[in-house]
C-alpha cells in the first residue's frame, strides 16, 4: 500500500510543478496532480510548447517564466529529458515510459535532482548511476501514469471477437506502421479480431492517413489523446519496440511485437508481416501461457500494482526536501543549458 495521505501533507501547503514537453505528459502527470492536491499543496502546469485547448482544460497552467518564478515551486515534476535549470525548485525525474531498451534511457543529462524509478530493471542501473556521477538521488516509486490501471477492475471487450489494440511507435527505425498496414487490414477483413489503432502523437501523418483511409468497423483509428482506457478495454496489444508493452503487461494481458529491439519470454516477437494472422492466433489460443512467462519481466519493470505510485513519488519528493542527501554540484552543462534557453527564449541570468 502506499503511504497514508496523511504523511503526504505539511504544516503548510507547498507548490509544485508538473512541466510537459510533450502532449502525452497529461496522461502521465494527472494522478501526480491529483495526488498533490488531496495532499493540500498546489500543482500547476507548465508547457514548453502549444498543446490543444481541450486537452489542457480545466489545468491550472502557468504559461511565463516570471509565472514559474513567482509561484516558486519546491519541486517540479519531469517526465521529458530536459527542465529549465533556472526554474526554482528540485527538479524530479518521472520518465515519459518504461522503454529501458531505447537510446538514451539511462543517459544522464545533468538536469535532475532526484529520479524516481519503476522498479527493479531501471532502479539498479540508476543507483549505479548515481554512485557513479554523485550529483542525484534515486527513489523507486513506480509511475504515476500506471495509476488509473489498477484503481478500477480489468475490463475485456463485451463482442463476439477479440480486440486487438495496435499501438506503434513513431520513430522511422523502429515502426511497424508500413509493414502492417496490409496484414491488419487483411487480418480485420478475416473477422478473426477487431483491431483499435492508436498512433503515438509524433507519428507520421501520411501513415496515419493510410490507416485511416482503411477504416471499418472492425478497424478504429482512435482520435482520443490517451491510451489508458484502450489498454483496458482491449485484450491483446500489436506493438514493435514501445514502452507501451510494459504498460500492457502490468494488466496481464498478451503482448505481439514485430521486430521488437529486445525481444524476450514476455511478448510473442515475429518478423515477417506475413506471418502476423498465424501470430495473432497462437498468441490467442495460448493467452494464459503468455501471460505467465511475461509476469516476472512485468513484475521486475514495475512491481506495483496498488494504483499508489504518485503517493510514492510526492512522499519521495517530499523527503528529500525534508532531508536534502549529500549530492555534488551538477556539472554545468553550458552547451545544454545555452540549448534550454534559447528554446524557452529566455536568456535573463539572474
Amino acid at each position: 500500500m502506499g503511504p497514508d495521505p496523511g504523511t503526504l501533507s505539511r504544516a503548510f501547503p507547498m507548490n509544485f510543478l508538473l512541466f510537459a514537453t510533450e502532449n502525452y505528459a497529461l496522461e502521465i502527470m494527472r494522478p501526480l496532480q491529483q495526488t498533490i492536491e488531496e495532499a493540500g499543496h498546489e500543482a500547476a502546469w507548465f508547457f514548453s510548447k502549444p498543446v490543444a485547448e481541450e486537452w489542457r482544460r480545466d489545468l491550472p497552467v502557468l504559461s511565463r517564466v516570471h509565472e514559474v518564478q513567482e509561484f516558486n515551486p519546491a519541486a517540479v515534476f519531469v517526465p521529458g529529458n530536459w527542465v529549465p535549470p533556472f526554474f526554482p525548485g528540485l527538479k524530479v525525474q518521472i520518465f515519459h515510459g518504461f522503454g529501458i531498451e531505447k537510446k538514451g534511457h539511462f543517459r544522464i543529462r545533468g538536469f535532475f535532482d532526484l529520479y524516481c524509478t519503476h522498479g527493479p530493471l531501471t532502479t539498479e542501473p540508476f543507483r549505479a548511476l548515481a554512485r557513479k556521477h554523485g550529483h542525484f538521488a534515486v527513489r523507486e516509486t513506480g509511475w504515476p501514469k500506471t495509476d488509473p490501471l489498477f484503481q478500477a477492475p480489468s475490463e475485456t471487450s463485451k463482442g463476439p471477437l477479440p480486440r486487438l489494440l495496435y499501438a506503434p511507435t513513431f520513430s522511422p527505425a523502429l515502426t511497424s506502421a508500413r509493414a502492417l498496414l496490409d496484414p491488419l487490414t487483411a487480418l480485420t477483413e478475416s473477422g478473426d479480431c477487431e483491431v483499435v489503432v492508436k498512433f503515438h502523437p509524433k507519428m507520421d501523418a501520411t501513415l496515419a492517413d493510410a490507416y485511416r483511409q482503411r477504416a471499418s468497423e472492425r478497424l478504429v483509428v482512435s482520435t482520443r489523446p490517451d491510451i489508458l482506457p484502450l489498454m483496458r478495454s482491449t485484450d491483446l496489444l500489436l506493438t514493435d519496440t514501445s514502452s507501451v508493452v510494459y504498460e500492457y503487461l502490468l494488466l496481464d494481458k498478451p503482448v505481439m511485437t514485430f521486430r521488437n529491439a529486445a525481444p524476450g519470454p514476455h511478448v510473442v516477437d515475429f518478423n515477417r508481416p506475413e506471418d502476423l494472422r498465424e501470430r495473432f492466433m497462437h498468441t490467442w489460443e495460448h493467452r494464459e501461457q503468455v501471460v505467465a512467462r511475461a509476469r516476472p519481466v512485468a513484475d521486475r519493470m514495475h512491481p506495483y500494482r496498488d494504483g499508489q505510485s504518485s503517493r510514492r513519488v510526492l512522499e519521495a519528493t517530499l523527503d528529500v526536501l525534508r532531508n536534502p542527501p549529500d549530492l555534488r554540484p551538477k556539472p554545468l552543462n553550458l552547451w545544454r543549458r545555452w540549448q534550454v534557453r534559447r528554446r524557452m527564449g529566455y536568456y535573463r541570468w539572474h
